[in-house]
């Protein structure tokens, strides 16, 4: 009997050996992704977590993290990133590391779990414009519906959702009464199951959902999406293409190619770049930004004008087809195309400058005798001088002076032949003379 005992034992004490390290392995072939969504939600964010998902789908992570910590943004962005998650089969864990509102509050609600740390805050949802108001009641509307619909999705009371973007909701037990938007601490998002819990670090988080001994990838942005997370920023855009313009105004009145130039094309291809880079621009924009710069150039060789009407269209719609959201691109072309104009009128009015860009193709030079052009050398050295007729003057004839020939006519009456003669006026070519005897004058 104490036998069989001892032969069971060995045989629990080599199972444990050998299945030991093939649990250990298991355990060490958990790959989690810890993705941050820091700053601003914008566009240019989009490009980063596309990236990160599709790294982490490669990799075949178990779950992917998301390192929360952003006041909000704006919500075509938060729409965009919200079907990235939700078209995403991997877990999302949601880790609210200090806030997350407005537009960050709407993402965390796309997560499957939520976490907060201690003082971390989530609510605070209402559409705002870019002067500081609330959105119009349309505006306001979707979104209120999209807040209800996040909630949902993740099986939470819509409630809370719906007052975190709506002020109109009355929740006074947690400083949302009427006219207040609603904000959740770390410990009322737990009561109200808005949180699946408060953990002081990312690192408790990991052993709270059961990754503790997993691997842990951070991903972080590269330097082109850091630029086209920047360029693409919606009060950015305007500044770039007012620089572009304004840049290509000033360039047409400077002799050459030189800083304005440069600033206008940096300008635009930070556009381009940016909005290439975060997805929002294909190659048939570029395409067509090119296409319009070659009609231009072609109007200085073609009659008639339809050249340069046809390109300034194809470059002011390819910059409204990269900007993904054409109303908005519409604005910022406006924008800019109001300070270039002022800047052109303002260079016109009160710094006299010409388009020395013109003046290479079109003769600008007038022939007027303030230019000082005349069409026949204006001989006032003559006036007051004597000389005698070789000819009749009839009144038209001609005069000797100094041994010179001159053509010259009377001054109404005939003069004959060999008669003294004084000059009385010069008009370009045409000289008037007197006879001298006449008046009793010397020669």
């Amino acid at each position: 009997m104490r036998k069989a005992v001892g032969n069971v034992l060995l045989f629990l004490l080599l199972l444990s050996v050998f299945t030991m390290p093939v649990l250990g392995t298991s355990a060490a072939s958990q790959k989690v992704y810890k993705v941050p969504i820091h700053k601003e939600v914008e566009k240019g964010l989009y490009a980063f977590l596309q990236r990160s998902f599709q790294e982490a789908e490669e990799a075949g992570a178990d779950a992917i993290f998301l390192d929360i910590n952003t006041p909000g943004g704006f919500t075509d962005a938060a729409g965009q990133i919200a079907r990235l998650f939700d078209n995403t089969e991997m877990p999302i864990i949601a880790f609210i590391d200090d806030e997350a509102l407005s537009a960050g509050a709407f993402l965390a609600l796309h997560a499957d779990k939520i976490y907060m740390v201690p003082n971390g805050t989530i609510g605070a949802a209402q559409v705002i414009v870019a002067d500081g108001t609330a959105a119009d009641v349309k505006a306001h509307s979707a979104w209120v519906a999209n807040m209800i619909n996040a909630a949902e999705s993740s099986k939470r009371n819509p409630l809370y959702a719906h007052a975190m973007a709506d002020p109109d909701i009355d929740l006074p037990e947690y400083r949302a009464g009427k006219g207040e938007l609603l904000t959740l601490r770390a410990k009322e998002a737990e009561e109200v199951r808005y949180s699946e819990g408060t953990v002081s670090s990312f690192e408790e988080l990991l052993k709270v959902t059961g990754y503790e001994n997993a691997e842990v990838i951070s991903t972080s942005e590269t330097f082109a999406e850091n630029v086209a997370r920047f360029v693409t920023h919606p009060v950015v855009v305007p500044i770039l293409l007012s620089i572009a313009g304004l840049g290509l105004v000033l360039e047409l009145y400077s002799p050459g190619f030189g800083v304005p130039g440069t600033m206008a094309i940096t300008s635009l291809f930070l556009f381009f770049f940016g909005h290439l880079v975060a997805g929002l621009a294909g190659y048939e924009t570029i395409i067509l930004f090119i296409i319009g710069i070659g009609l231009i150039i072609a109007e200085f060789f073609l009659p008639g004008g339809i050249a340069g009407i046809i390109g300034s269209l194809a470059i002011i719609g390819s910059i409204i087809m990269a900007g993904g959201n054409p109303l908005y691109m519409g604005i910022s072309v406006l924008i800019a195309i109001a300070i270039a104009a002022t800047g052109m009128g303002i260079i016109m009015k009160f710094f006299g400058k010409k388009l020395h860009l013109l003046n290479k193709m079109v003769l600008m030079d007038s022939t007027d005798t303030e230019s000082g052009y005349v069409s026949n050398v204006n001989r006032v050295e003559l006036l007051g001088k004597t000389a005698k007729t070789t000819t009749p003057l009839r009144p038209a004839g001609t005069i000797e002076l100094e041994g010179e020939r001159i053509d010259v006519v009377s001054q109404g009456s005939y003069i004959d032949k060999g008669k003294s003669v004084i000059i009385v006026k010069v008009e370009g070519s045409r000289i008037v003379v007197r006879e001298t005897d006449k008046k009793g004058e010397n020669e």
